[in-house]
């Protein structure tokens, strides 16, 4: 019984050799240098070759998986076609046509308690990740409100997220902070919020220290608390608090959307990296709503918005 029990095993081992080989040396070493030089990756970045298995969507080919090791866990694997005579390497992306990419994409970002603006249960949503302290923030919040906001405002849904760039912004997690301060009590004042910082955010930054901008943002948030008469003990002791749980939280939720720069916009999916122009997220907008079978807003001529990035 035990030797049929080896016998089998060594069968078995032998079956998968077969199916998965490690690639030669040299074959190994040019996949390599042709993606080093392809990709323009530094040479502390580590370069794995994996083992070579028959590809099961183009004849004529082997598959194999190189991984790119950036160290800090930034790992990740990337799919290749090898021909059989190890001469040949592609890289094939692979569409799923019975997918929505766009509603995918939606699907895996979290808006549950985030403020909205804009029309209730809308057929569009647009997705914004903000940073309060960054400059081209500032000119997308001013496209989208007043103007885009009085074209698409009663058809569409707008949701800001969290993903301030804290390593050049300083200033900006403690302003998202005390934004859901805000919204944690009330949506208008955490849009009144939203709009004074991005319209006046030089009160913050003319402050010569980094404890006096922050005393600054703190006032803005409790003259808002005092205009939409909120708990004023509850909203000192959130903005004294400081919790940054949900902020780190939204920002992590960027990085695995492939966020690497604030503003992002995504329109039912559809992302917009930038302070693009006005005529762009119309475009974007207006897409949107002829796929989900909505009207189209009549629009106004106006002046080109010079593209920003």
């Amino acid at each position: 019984m035990i030797l049929i029990r080896r016998s089998l095993l060594i069968l078995l081992l032998i079956c998968l050799g077969c199916v998965a080989q490690s690639a030669p040396p040299d074959v190994a070493r040019k996949i390599e240098r042709q993606v080093r030089s392809f990709y323009t990756i530094p040479a502390d970045v580590k370069v794995t070759v994996g083992a070579v298995t028959p590809s099961t969507d183009v004849p004529g080919y082997d598959a194999v998986t190189v991984n790119i090791d950036g160290g800090e866990g930034k790992r990740k694997d990337y799919k290749f076609l090898l021909s059989k005579d190890r001469a040949t390497l592609l890289r094939v992306t692979k569409f799923d046509l019975n997918k929505d990419p766009f509603a995918e994409l939606m699907s895996k970002i979290d808006v549950a308690g985030r403020p909205s603006r804009g029309a209730k249960s809308a057929k569009v949503v647009v997705i914004n990740f903000d940073d309060f302290e960054c400059p081209f923030c500032s000119r997308m919040h001013q496209t989208l409100f007043p103007e885009i906001f009085k074209e698409y405002g009663d058809r569409v849904t707008f949701i800001y997220k969290d993903d301030p760039l804290f390593e050049i912004h300083p200033w900006a997690i403690h302003a998202a902070v005390d934004a859901n301060c805000l919204a944690a009590q009330n949506t208008d004042a955490y849009w009144d919020f939203a709009d004074y910082i991005h319209t006046n955010k030089g009160e913050v930054d003319t402050e010569k220290t980094p404890a006096a901008r922050f005393a600054a943002i703190d006032k803005i948030t409790l003259l808002q608390g005092q205009k939409h008469n909120l708990d004023a003990a509850k909203l000192q002791s959130c903005v004294k608090a400081q919790k940054e749980d949900a902020v780190r939280a939204s920002m992590k939720e960027a990085d695995d959307l492939g966020v690497n720069g604030t503003p992002a916009l995504f329109i039912n999916g559809q992302k917009l990296d930038g302070a693009v122009p006005i005529s762009e997220v119309r475009a974007a907008l207006d897409a949107a709503l002829k796929d989900a079978g909505q009207p189209v807003p009549q629009h106004e001529q106006s002046a080109a918005t010079p593209a920003s990035r």
